[in-house]
Parts: structure tokens; sequence; C-alpha cells
């Protein structure tokens, strides 16, 4: 049966709204499929606006994989900014694909990719337009499975009784599977409802169902354990792993947007995956181990992104780009293939210790050069100890020197506020590092036209890290140690000058605390902010702290826990985590080792050039680090110097 589109009535209200062109669709990319000519039909949302959502790689991903299936479909939805929710709610509009503007509650899925627990407030607008129940135990045959994805889904404990599953870790291999399962159900006639559908899913034994789960608490409001409420549900959940990247050249065809977006280029994560071991870093711990793409492949992809997308940078992505055994002859393949054009490379994510001078000079070899991130992540060398980030004053300066001296003037330089042992000394040194970075840049491009911008982000302990045990730092003190900082950057006027100061301050960071290491108490917080006007959170002109602390003073003391209880808290080692049930693959008392590791300021190794040090993940995933140098050049291609990418 054909589902009609609500553009006709959504029409009406685009002249009344703010940027309405991020609502009709049609990019270069997308894909609009007959619905009857489909068996499986998946929403895929990144929960947040067009412009933040459009460019996410994962679901850009998804997307394609899920339509190149012959019968199933794919389609897009993105959070509508309050302006349109408002007129939606007024005239009976519901949330909608920006595809083929279908209702989101016609699908079979809807699946949600959560990088941030800050769009979880979108996610219950998404499902309150759309007409699906709140609570997943209200749902019946007629409305879609929720599915939850992304890194938050790693603790999907705070939204359990919103979603119905979840999938930790990679996803192209398993919405292929979950796509399998549906469709048999349904060629079977849908045998048993929506809980027969939900218990084939539990039993691959990677898809996480809540409601299969019962939570018991002890008097003090720690969990006592975890259970399956039935006989053929696993114990606990692993994650998805997928191997062999070349066998998976996602994106071929990037959507290019019609609206502004964060970022416009074509994006190649050239590895997926990192062990340098930074113990803040839930990205880093959750998608190990180690799987690079082959430099042909990269090139590969790059050569067709390109000629289908026009657009006119390239970026190489992953956790630490310049990690890639290949990264060297890679990027001086890519800019001797686009020397001729207006193509510029990329790599947003540096490490301070991997960036050299041939990297500088490849990445600036059109006479454009895009913006330079390194992240010390703490001020101190003690403190980088501490979080086994193994970067050194002298690796900072030398690195800005090579940046500075190839014709680059500003850099950025990443920090964190509140990371477990912090003192104000450690974030002075902050400022004091900042401040040699522009004497030697003054120096190396002998001008005093140099920048630097010093951004500090909140600390948030995360799930499947070292840190998931450690308390979080009050509001209050981050704020007074950020003051101290500004201050102490100013003492040198001259210096001073030179040097921006970003910061958030330290009350979004509790509160995406409170969410990333929260238990199913936490989602009537998350319920009562959103009922009281909780909307794009992660957004500081929306986000308000008073409110989250509000929702937390009414619904959390009747369960004898508050606000500091899950965020200021310092967790044991013997303590049953909300998150325990879900298997990263990483050992909990390896984890645990760490954690003290970190209190000793001892540096753990990078275990890609160094002996297996037994985290746990290749043994318990079955599987095992991929790297290079495959030996191969870039590509076998004759040149290109005809190609003009447009700009």
């Amino acid at each position: 049966m054909s589902v009609s589109s609500v553009f006709p009535q959504l029409e009406q209200l685009l002249p009344r709204v703010s940027k309405p062109i991020q609502y009709v669709g049609g990019e270069l990319g997308a894909v609009v499929k007959d619905w009857d000519a489909t068996t499986v039909r998946w929403a895929l949302m990144y929960p947040d606006a067009y412009e933040v959502g459009l460019p996410n790689q994962g679901v850009q991903i998804l997307y394609e994989v899920l339509n190149e299936q012959e019968d199933v479909l794919a389609e897009r939805t993105y959070a509508v900014w309050p302006d349109l929710e408002a007129l939606m709610k007024e005239n009976g509009v519901p949330q909608f694909t920006v595809d083929a503007h279908r209702p989101v509650k016609a699908f079979d899925v809807f699946g949600l990719s959560f990088a941030t627990e800050l769009g979880y407030t979108n996610m219950l607008s998404a499902l309150d337009l759309a007409g699906i129940p709140l609570d997943s135990a209200d749902r019946d045959e007629t409305h879609p499975i929720v599915l939850a994805g992304g890194h938050a889904s790693f603790n999907p404990e705070p939204i359990a009784d919103f979603i119905d599953a979840a999938v930790l870790g990679d996803g192209e291999e398993a919405v292929l599977e979950i796509t399998g399962i549906i469709r048999d159900w349904k060629a079977e006639g849908c045998p048993g409802g929506r809980d027969e559908l939900l218990l084939r899913l539990a039993r691959t034994e990677s898809i996480y169902v809540p409601r299969f789960y019962d939570v018991d608490y002890l008097p003090d409001g720690r969990i006592q354990r975890v259970v399956p409420n039935r006989p053929d549900v696993p114990f606990r959940v692993a994650k998805r792993t997928t191997m062999d990247l070349d066998a998976w050249p996602y994106p071929k065809k990037p959507l290019v947007p019609l609206a502004e977006t964060v970022h416009e280029r074509y994006a190649v994560e050239i590895f997926r995956g990192c062990t340098r071991g930074c113990r803040f870093c839930q990205a880093g711990m959750i998608t190990r181990p180690v799987r690079e793409r082959s430099i042909t492949t990269v090139g590969q992809m790059v050569k067709e992104g390109l000629e289908f997308s026009g657009f006119n940078e390239v970026g190489l992505l992953s956790l630490s780009s310049a990690d890639h055994s290949e990264i060297g002859d890679m990027c001086s393949g890519l800019a001797e293939q686009y020397a001729d054009t207006n193509v510029s490379l990329s790599l947003p994510s540096t490490r301070v210790d991997a960036f050299n001078i041939d990297l500088a000079q490849e990445l600036s070899r059109n006479g454009r050069r895009t913006g330079l991130t390194f992240a010390p992540e703490g001020g101190s060398e003690r403190i980088r100890k501490v979080i086994n980030k193994m970067v050194t004053k002298e690796d900072l300066i030398r690195t800005v020197v090579t940046a500075y001296s190839n014709g680059w003037r500003q850099v950025k330089l990443y920090f964190m506020c509140g990371l477990p042992t912090e003192t104000d000394e450690d974030v002075l040194e902050i400022a004091h590092m900042a401040h040699e970075v522009i004497r030697a840049g003054r120096d190396a491009a002998g001008t005093k036209d140099i920048r630097c911008t010093v951004s500090i982000g909140g600390f948030v302990p995360k799930p499947h890290t070292p840190f998931q045990w450690a308390p979080m730092e009050r509001p209050e003190v981050i704020d007074a140690r950020l003051k101290l900082l500004k201050n102490e950057i100013n003492t040198d006027r001259s210096l001073g000058r030179a040097i921006g100061f970003r910061y958030h301050d330290g009350e979004p960071s509790l509160i995406e605390g409170l969410l990333s290491r929260g238990d199913r108490r936490v989602g009537k917080v998350v319920r009562r902010v959103w009922e009281k006007g909780g909307r794009f959170d992660g957004w500081s002109e929306h986000f308000s702290y008073a409110r989250w602390v509000e929702a937390c003073d009414e619904v959390l003391p009747e369960m004898g826990v508050d606000l500091d209880w899950f965020t200021t808290r310092e967790r044991e080692e013997l303590e049953v985590l909300p998150w325990d049930h879900l298997d990263s693959g990483l050992d909990k008392d390896w984890l645990w080792q760490d954690w003290q590791d970190s209190l000793s300021e001892y540096e753990q190794d990078d275990c890609r050039w160094t002996p297996c040090f037994d985290c746990g993940v290749c043994p318990a995933m079955d599987t095992e680090i991929q790297i290079g140098p495959t030996g191969k050049k870039l590509l076998p291609l004759t040149p290109v110097n005809n190609l003009r990418i447009p700009a």
C-alpha cells in the first residue's frame, strides 16, 4: 500500500520558518524509491539540524548500503527547528523524511545515530511529531522498530524506555542482517507480532533489546544486577566490527547539500579504530582494533567521489589520520593527482607527534591551506601522562613551527578541563604553552602576523574507558579554572592579543556526564526535560542547565539518587556499571588497571607497534589489527591535469 507524501501540507508552512531549504530534499546523491516495490523500509535520522546531520558519515554510509539492496528503501530525516515543530503540531504535519517526505511512522525501522547523548531530547521530539508512542512498551505492529546506534549506544540505558533496540559498533553488516530478519518475519506473515520480531533481533547476540532485561538495585542506589527476563536472550550483547574496509568503499555517491552545512567536502575514512590509548577517548576504545583502508582503495574512492560530487576539498578522516601507515604516499599521491585543480586536502584530526614537514608541504601544495587543529588535551606534562596523551611541549612547538614555516598563519589547539587529578597549575600551563607557540611561530615565520586559538572542552567520563570510574569536577570549579586561564593568557598583552580563547563552560559537560554514565532511572529526567521544552541541547543557545537541574531535583530523589550521584561520585572497582552487560570487547579488569595506571601517571604504549598488552578486544571479538603498508602507490591512473572541480 502506497504512502503519500506530506509535502503539499509542509510546503504551505515553509515560508513561515527559518532556512526552509533544509526541509525540501532533492540533493545530489539523494535516492527516492517506489514504496510498493520494496519490502523493508528504513527511516534514518541524525537527531540534529540538517546542517549538522547531512554531512554525518555514518548515516550517509548506511543510506547507501541499504539503498543498494533492490527490495530495500532508506530515507533520511533530521530534527526540525522549534519554529517548524510548532507549526507542524498546529497543522497536523508529522515527522517526515526529506527524500520523499513520507511520514516516519510508516517505515519498518526508525534508526537514530547518536554521536552525543545531548541529542536524546531531539529523539523524543521526532517520536512525538511522528505519532510514535514515546515508551516502547506502548507500541504495536503499526509502529516502526526504534533502533539506536552510534557511539552513545554503547550505553543506551538512559533511553532504554524509548528505544526498541540498539546496535553496538559498526553498522554496515548489522543493518543488512536486521533487514534480513525483518524481511523473513514479514514474509511469514509477521508471526508473534512485535514481540517475536524483537526476540529474533535479540537472538543474534549483537542487537540489544532493553525490554528483555531487568535491572535490580541495591538499597544505596547502585545496580545489583542486569539479567535477561527470558531464557532465549543472551546475558551479554557484543559489538559489531566490520573487517576489511576495502570491501565497504562508502560513500560512493556522497550527498551534496542544498543548504549550508558544517562540512562540505568529500570525506574518506582512511582507517577505523585507534590504539593510542588516550584514557578519556571513548571513540578510540570502542572502535578497536585498527583497520586501515588500502592506499589504492582510498585513491579510487577520492577519484569517484570528486567526479560525482564536485566538492573541492578531500577530508582524510579517522581518529588520528596521520597514523595511517601510508599517509605520506597517500597525501603526496593525491596532491600530485590534483596539483592543477582547485582540490585541497585536509587531515581534520592530526596528532602533534605525527605531523611533519612532508605532510605540511603536501597539504599546502596548491596554495590552499585548510585549518590545522592539534590536540595536546592537557596543559602540563603531568596531566598528559595521566590521560596517556604522549605528547611533550617540545613536540608541540616543533609541530607548530613546521606549520608556520610552511605558510600557515593560524593553528587551533584543543585542551580539556576537569580531567582526573587536575589542578589549577595544570590548567595554567595551557597559557604558558600558548605563549611559547606564538613566540616560536613569530620566529619561524619572521612576522608577528601569527595567531593561535586555544579551545577548551569539559572532560566527560565515558563508558568503556579507563575513566568510566572517575568523578567529574563541579561546574563552578571548571569555570573558575577557565577564568584563571583567560587571565593568565592576557598577562602578556603582546602575546595574548594573538591568542584566541574559546571554551565550553562546565554546565553542559555535567549534564552530558549524567547522560553518558546514567542508568534507566535517568530516562525519567530526559522525558521531564523534554516536556519542559528541552530541544537541541547540544546548542549553547538552546541548552538550559537550570531546566536539567530542576528535572533531576523533581524525579531522582524519589529513587534515592541525585545529579551528583551520577556525576561527581567516584565508582568502586566492583560496582556493577549500567553498561556491563554490553560487550565492547575491552576486558573490565584491564580497564580498571589502566585507571590505576593513570593515577600513577604511567604511560601505555600503542599496540600497533609494540607487543599486545591484553586489552581483550582481538580475542573477544575474533578480530585483528589490519594495517599496511601495502607497498602500492595511490592509483594506477593517468594524470588528470585537465580536471577542474567547480569552486
